[in-house]
């Protein structure tokens, strides 16, 4: 199973990251989570140790790796591979903690969207050996928009979730999300929706949202706010945002029935 968790920033999808990585490692199956964010905070969703953490390098800081992968050399306009060796990396460059292995993807600081360098090239190639050719559940969690995960890996995404709030500017963002996976072939496209405070919110985003693809609900939660604050998981809190994230991996296997 490919996730893919996107949104407007700050309505709470590494949130929802962290409890589904814990959620799905908890019940066996085998999960990789990856951070595509800039900001780089799903491993404080997860529980990483701080310690453990200081540990990784984004694959797209690592400079001389991309070199070293893809042959680089020289200046400006140098030639390298296109289609480096990556399968060892997500093996290599991991921490692993409560049965969750966390990646840091990051992202790679260009001036122009055209740009194909060692480190976007390295990027770019493990980014589609992990959506295309590992058997985990991978869980990615991705900057606000979608523009960079590519046509490329696109297709083997199993399903992009959109984490929604009560409010026209989340929803605004979500509209624009959906109509970019549907521009680069990202098959299917449902929502979390997230800070849901009362009934007036349930209201508002049923109004708004299609039902068959509302994969559930994480309530206004002040336990969750102070674990961010903490830098704890949501998830060792327990009691009913568990409840909400089973909901929604229960109505993910319906939609998915064969991942």
């Amino acid at each position: 199973m490919k996730l893919a968790i996107t949104g407007k920033g700050g309505v709470g999808k590494t949130t929802l990251a962290g409890l589904l990585a814990r959620a799905y490692a908890a019940r066996g199956r085998k999960v990789l989570a990856i951070d595509a964010d800039p900001d780089a905070n799903l491993a404080s969703a997860l529980g990483v140790p701080a310690d453990r953490l200081a540990t990784l390098t984004p694959i797209a800081k690592m400079k001389d790796l991309a070199k070293e992968r893809t042959g680089a050399g020289g200046g400006y306009g140098a030639l390298f591979v296109l289609n480096p060796k990556v399968d060892d990396l997500p093996d290599r460059f991991v921490v692993e903690d409560q049965g969750v292995r966390l990646l840091l993807m990051g992202t790679v600081d260009h001036g122009g969207s055209g740009c194909v360098c060692p480190e976007h090239t390295l990027v770019k190639t493990l980014m589609k050996h992990l959506l295309v050719e590992r058997g985990d559940v991978v869980i990615l969690d991705m900057e606000a928009g979608i523009e960079h995960l590519g046509r490329a890996t696109a297709e083997s995404v199993d399903l992009l979730i959109v984490v929604v709030e009560p409010g026209q500017r989340s929803l605004q963002t979500a509209r624009q999300i959906e109509q970019l996976a549907a521009d680069i072939g990202i098959p299917a496209v449902a929502y979390v929706a997230s800070k849901v405070a009362d009934d007036g919110d349930r209201a508002f985003l049923a109004q708004a949202l299609p039902a068959e693809r509302l994969l559930g609900t994480l309530c206004l939660n002040e336990a969750i706010r102070d674990c961010d604050r903490r830098g704890a998981a949501p998830y060792d809190l327990g009691g009913p945002v568990l409840d909400e994230t089973a909901a929604i991996i229960d109505r993910l296997a319906a939609l998915l029935p064969d991942k």
